[in-house]
């Protein structure tokens, strides 16, 4: 696999697809692969290249950037194309079911990582630097290239099992998209508040705008959540007397 200067192709679009095009884009050339009609305009000016076929994808690395609701019609959309030299990542919000599908779906001679970038476009907009990604090595050993890839983007690149992933952030992701929309019905901050106030409506305002699918996977879609979910609301009750 050449990777002096590798390529990207990024399958999705969407808020993400964008954030990844332009962060990765001083990096190799970027592809963009995405049935929207709307696409054609967005990418128009971009100095990245769209592409009409999954036949024609021919990147060194894949990107996944769909939602997990659409991680299975995606994967057997393209994975027919792929093939040796070629290394596909996800980027959803939980990781057990992503690597099932991609092991299960993918061809055999196709590497694979699991992967989520712990932030989005709203945590990313004052730079990158320092923040987390976290990556599964499912098949292949061209992670270790590609990590090295985001650690010249001053990312912090974590290596765990799906598992350990998916238990961490349903008590940092999970809890915190829980509590957003729990907060955010109580209405405009008040005219008197402290910094420690302040700073939750700050967080809150980073997750406030994800979209549905999003809050859907990271909620619904991640199984220790049900734990964590059960636990926030006894510890409401206890506070509640």
């Amino acid at each position: 696999m050449h990777f002096v200067s590798p390529s990207f192709t990024i399958i999705g679009f969407g808020a993400f697809g964008k954030l990844l095009a332009r962060l990765l884009a001083p990096m190799g050339s970027i592809f963009i692969y995405d049935r929207r009609p709307e696409v054609s305009a967005e990418v128009e000016g971009t100095g990245f290249q769209l592409i009409s076929h999954p036949g024609e994808i021919r990147s060194s690395i894949v990107i996944m950037a769909v939602p997990l609701q659409g991680l299975t019609d995606s994967l057997l959309e393209v994975g027919p194309h792929l093939g040796a030299g070629q290394v596909v990542m996800d980027v959803c919000s939980v990781k057990e079911e992503p690597a099932r599908l991609m092991q299960d779906l993918l061809p055999q001679d196709v590497e694979i990582i699991a992967c989520h970038p712990m932030f989005g476009p709203a945590s990313a907009a004052n730079g990158i630097a320092g923040l987390q990604v976290v990556f599964y090595p499912l098949r292949g050993r061209t992670w270790r290239r590609i990590a090295a890839i985001l650690r010249n983007l001053h990312l912090t690149v974590s290596i765990m099992t799906a598992e350990e992933h998916d238990r961490h952030a349903a008590l940092s992701q999970g809890l915190m998209h829980l509590i957003a929309r729990a907060i955010l019905p109580l209405g405009e901050p008040p005219a008197v508040r402290t910094r420690s106030h302040d700073l939750l409506c700050e967080a809150i305002e980073m997750v406030a705008h994800d979209s549905p699918e999003v809050f859907e996977t990271i909620t619904r879609g991640n199984r220790y959540m049900a734990e964590v979910r059960s636990k926030l609301i006894r510890s409401l009750e206890d506070v509640s007397g």
